[in-house]
């Protein structure tokens, strides 16, 4: 399910290990007759010159599926699979690592056929330095001699799983070890929805339950997040004394994963939920009345995890790349709160509810990478500038130009390269999102009455909500010319 180019990958290892000879090899393989028998059925494979991979890498985000991946591997393949993570080899003792090692090995090649999976293999199999220490850089070896030491077709498939590929010693990812590399993605919304039939067929559901409407609302999400999903609503439904799940119990779990825990005991004062409201409302507003925004999923002002409130947005469907114009939105949404706290109540009565916000916009993610690595700065241009390595990347003379723009910006305040254009980045989200609220202020009004009365709101209750703002005041407006005429 939802890894169907992996598993085409993978087909080919689970026929060569489904074949009744192979599973007497380490008896007979001495005979002749066995050797001609395994050479019959090998030739299909090798008959153009090819041979069996004798590595398997898996690799992709967590809860992907990688592990449930290996062991349908062994459970088609119907032979013995010996497990292991990256974590396990090494102790206080030098040496431990690379006899584990060993001995899993040892292991393996007496239950041959077999599959020999390692899990979390980046722990053990990271690039190798000088300064590394020489007990882990045995481990290391250790399974480099190993991998390398099998015949060709031993009936031994070693598989790897990780979550940072970039990050393994090349020696052990070179064509002789892991031959093959399979990449198990993120489920897409068909890959989702065929998840979400599989977990949900082992509960009892009410006849409301829409998988593919539960599954196109779930961008993002990973396998082990959707099962998740649905042991959460699985629960809440048995605490609730409900016969079988519904809907609702799946949107509430969504939300859950989505926006964190409800915390309705948190002592709010009235003032905090007026200004949660207006500031989740401006978000909510700015995100409606820009292009480029993603739909507004649902606002809400009951604190949810370490915030007062939130506004979660998702795509309409599975978004792979994204452009200038949405990433200038999404800045624009992001100081919509701050925006909406300033009209308000005044530029002097702004708080710190928009700590994240900032912190999102500039320092540690879009702001930056539209600077340094989308090459989205007209003065910067289009170059790659690692933000990590202090400025490694920068010659002298930018630096000299980047500290002339720094002096007019900023009143003299040296800063990094991209603290300039990030700032300016900034100013224009701010910009752009209190003219929208300063256009639409009506309706951040109503929007946070709305707010304070439900505590939460949909994206299609939003609209609802400024669609009868704006109705009421073509009523009013219509009133006062037909009275001033």
């Amino acid at each position: 399910m939802a890894v169907d180019e992996a598993k085409v990958e993978l087909e080919e290892i689970v026929q060569y290990f489904r074949d009744p000879m192979i599973s007497h090899e380490g008896e007979s393989l001495a005979s002749s007759s066995c050797r001609i028998l395994r050479w019959l059925f090998l030739e299909p494979f090798t008959r153009l010159g090819g041979r069996l991979p004798k590595g398997v890498l898996l690799v992709g985000p967590p809860g992907a599926g990688k592990t449930l991946l290996a062991r349908a591997l062994a459970g088609e393949a119907g032979v013995p699979f010996f497990s292991s993570s990256g974590s396990e080899f090494e102790e206080m003792l030098v040496g431990i690592g690379a006899k584990r090692m060993r001995d899993l090995f040892s292991t393996a090649k007496k239950h041959s056929p077999c599959i020999l999976f390692i899990d979390e293999i980046d722990a053990i199999g990271g690039r190798r330095t000088h300064v590394d220490a020489s007990y882990w850089r045995m481990t290391l070896n250790q399974l480099l001699v190993e991998m390398d030491g099998f015949e060709q077709n031993a009936g031994i498939v070693v598989i790897a799983a990780t979550n940072y590929p970039e990050s393994l010693d090349k020696a052990l990812v070179r064509p002789g070890r892991f031959d093959r590399l399979v990449v198990v993605p993120s489920p897409d919304v068909e890959g989702r929805r065929q998840i979400l039939e599989s977990y949900l067929s082992k509960v009892l559901l009410a006849d409301d339950v829409d998988v593919t409407i539960l599954a196109r609302g779930t961008t993002g999400l990973s396998g082990a997040d959707l099962a998740n999903l649905v042991n959460i609503a699985a629960l809440k439904a048995a605490n609730d004394g409900a016969r079988a799940v519904s809907m609702v119990d799946l949107e509430h779990a969504k939300d859950k994963i989505l926006m964190g825990a409800e915390r309705k005991s948190a002592v709010i004062s009235e003032e905090s939920r007026w200004l949660t409201a207006f500031h989740e409302g401006g978000h909510a507003l700015v995100a409606v009345h820009t292009s480029g925004a993603l739909p507004v999923y649902k606002v809400t002002i009951i604190p949810r995890g370490m915030a007062l409130g939130m506004v979660t947005q998702l795509p309409d469907t599975d978004e792979t790349i994204l452009s200038r114009q949405q990433m200038l939105a999404r800045l624009d949404v992001l100081m919509g709160g701050r925006a909406a706290e300033e009209l308000a109540y005044g530029e002097s009565e702004v708080t710190s509810g928009g700590l994240s916000d900032l912190k999102e916009a500039t320092s540690t993610s879009l702001a930056v990478e539209m600077v340094t690595k989308f090459g989205m700065s007209k003065e910067i241009g289009p170059v790659f500038l690692d933000y990590e390595d202090s400025g490694k990347t920068m010659s002298g003379d930018t630096r000299l130009l980047i500290e002339e723009e720094v002096r007019e910006l900023l009143k003299n305040v040296l800063k990094p390269i991209f603290f300039i254009f990030i700032k300016i980045l900034q100013q224009n989200a701010h910009q752009n999102a209190k003219s929208i609220l300063t256009s639409h202020f009506k309706d951040l009004f109503a929007l946070g009455h709305a707010l304070l009365a439900r505590e939460t709101l949909t994206g299609s209750q939003i609209k609802e909500v400024l669609s009868k703002t704006n109705s009421q005041l073509r009523v009013i407006d219509d009133s006062f010319k037909s009275w001033s005429s």
